[in-house]
């Protein structure tokens, strides 16, 4: 038996702004990728592209961070996406050569828990500002 699957449409602001090509912060600016290249963001619950953002490469990038609250649901989901984020992450600096902070809270909080931890992406920033740095200076 299958259930039918009533899905609630974007807000028709929220639909105009994501329909914008989306650029990237750099240095306090919004720009383009340094090749010009974007790649669509797809609606997961309906496959439809829901954005268009900049592709940034290796040239583009001194370090990222990863800001998130991973809230705890009816499922384990949560469980399961903070034993893989972290590892996924380590990946991508050892692949690139480039500093990546870890700025997500959770598994397992509430809302308000989260809302508490809000200040952690921030430090995440400036740790991954002074990992730059440093490496800048090796």
């Amino acid at each position: 038996m299958h259930a039918q699957v009533q899905m609630t449409p974007l807000n028709p602001e929220v639909e105009s702004f994501v329909a914008q090509p989306r650029q990237v912060l750099i240095d306090g600016r919004w720009v383009a990728a340094k090749s010009g290249k974007t790649f669509d963001v797809f609606d997961p619950s309906t496959g439809r592209p829901i954005a268009k953002v900049a592709a940034c490469e290796k040239a583009d990038v001194d370090a990222a961070v990863a800001i998130g609250a991973v809230i705890k649901g009816e499922t384990l989901h949560d469980e399961a996406l903070m034993a893989a984020v972290p590892k996924a992450l380590l990946d991508i600096e050892r692949a690139t050569h480039k500093p990546v902070g870890l700025g997500i809270t959770g598994p397992g909080m509430t809302d308000e828990q989260a809302m508490a931890r809000v200040g952690k992406g921030a430090e995440a920033v400036d740790v991954a500002l002074a990992m730059h740095e440093l490496l800048r200076g090796l």
